[in-house]
């Protein structure tokens, strides 16, 4: 099994930054990608940021330029650096991992329980 754990939420003012931490610890062989998706209460989870094993990166249009991903791969970590927050982006923020398995040519997606972002005045 393979364990996603989010950090880094919390409050902060209109303008400010925020930097989430993704841990993926369990059995699996490497991380082909891995991003950030967040949801309101009410909506959909949304899609906004994601990294390949290759370092390549897509982002929603909405939070291009002001947030970025990055990734440590001895340390199974993702970031995302959020700048010049809104309060349109208070959300829950999840991380989502597609690892590779460790036996098999396959990959299979993992969902953390997601950190808390609170953006108001």
């Amino acid at each position: 099994q393979v364990q996603l754990v989010e950090s880094g939420g919390g409050w902060v003012q209109p303008g400010g930054s925020l930097r989430l931490s993704c841990v993926v610890s369990g059995n699996f062989a490497g991380i082909a990608t891995i991003g950030w998706y967040r949801q309101t209460q009410g909506h959909e989870r949304a899609f906004v940021a994601a990294m390949s094993s290759g370092g390549g990166s897509n982002y929603a249009d909405s939070v291009k330029g002001r947030f970025a991903i990055s990734r440590d791969n001895a340390k199974n970590t993702a970031y995302l650096q959020m700048n010049n927050l809104e309060t349109e982006d208070a959300a829950n923020y999840v991380c989502n991992a597609n690892v590779r398995r460790t036996l098999g040519r396959t990959t299979v997606s993992y969902w953390g329980q997601g950190t808390q972002v609170t953006v108001s005045s």
